[in-house]
């Protein structure tokens, strides 16, 4: 195996295998991100910016860990995804609101900026595809994306919520419609699984949002009225749940899954000659048990 060979196959293991599992915990990890978010800027009433900032170094912190890291470790990975959620929550948030974008101008933004990520992204690397994360430039790509994709949903969310009067349970039922349909041009169509998987990554996250929403807003604006650290801590420990009983294994490369096709037809070419050349190896054996050689 040669170097490059043998450092993708350790760093392909650090991308989870999208599973369902897989999705469960995104979307609980994107609820989490937006309970966490407002308990530090709204509850602590540390503001958007200040938020913003925190989370933004926990993100640059687990991301440098994810990278260097030698192997898939899941509470890493989900680690990194909840501060990708958060640093998205406040980002969005601090944009909206402190800075006067407004939802429709966020999400226009953030979706230029994501479009342009996965552009940039293809053309350096020639693929988007989850699978091929292998290299640190390649990851780098990854959790940019992930990022702008992350704080994209939040202001989608918000938007759909406030901006068109479906509230945060209309705007739950919409965005999950829209991965129901996602799941069926999986299944029962051709449409590219790469763009099916970013599609469904960028709706997961305004419908974590709006679950969030539900969860911690008053009553009189269509929430629960959950006390946001502790909605925050349930969904935590959901999470780790998730993590510890639903199957994490590492995602493989394609060279990978190559690799093992070619030594599986080589096994394949193997056991086949074998059972050619098993009945005349048989006659030979019961020959010579026939004909024992003279004595000397």
């Amino acid at each position: 195996m040669t170097r490059d060979s043998s450092y993708l196959h350790k760093a392909a293991t650090k991308v989870p295998e999208v599973t369902l599992g897989f999705w469960i915990v995104k979307i609980a990890a994107t609820t989490l991100g937006e309970t966490g978010g407002d308990s530090v800027t709204m509850t602590l009433d540390w503001g958007y910016l200040t938020g913003t900032a925190i989370f933004l170094a926990a993100l640059i912190i687990f991301v440098a860990l994810q990278v260097v890291s030698s192997r898939f470790r899941p509470f890493l990975y989900w680690a990194t995804i909840a501060a990708s959620t958060t640093f998205g929550t406040t980002m969005a948030d601090f944009a909206d609101r402190s800075l006067g974008v407004g939802y429709s101008g966020g999400s226009a933004i953030l979706l230029t900026l994501v479009v342009g990520t996965l552009a940039l992204w293809r053309w350096s690397a020639g693929s988007v595809s989850v699978d091929t994360v292998a290299t640190p430039k390649v990851e780098i790509f990854y959790w940019a994306t992930i990022t702008f994709s992350q704080t994209l949903g939040t202001a989608l969310g918000d938007w759909m919520a406030d901006s068109t009067g479906l509230g945060y349970g209309g705007g739950a039922l919409v965005f999950g419609a829209g991965l129901a349909i996602l799941a069926f041009l999986y299944f029962w169509t051709d449409v590219s699984g790469v763009l099916l998987f970013w599609a469904a990554f960028i709706l997961t996250r305004p419908l974590g949002a709006t679950v969030g929403d539900f969860l911690d807003k008053p009553v009189h604006d269509g929430g629960l009225a959950f006390s946001r650290p502790l909605a925050s801590a349930i969904i935590a420990a959901f999470i780790v749940l998730c993590i510890l009983v639903l199957p994490q294994r590492p995602a493989r490369h394609p060279q990978q899954i190559g690799e093992e096709r070619s030594l599986g037809r080589e096994d394949h070419a193997r056991r086949g000659a074998m059972r050619e050349q098993a009945p005349r190896l048989i006659g030979e054996a019961a020959l010579g048990r026939a004909n024992p050689p003279a004595a000397a």
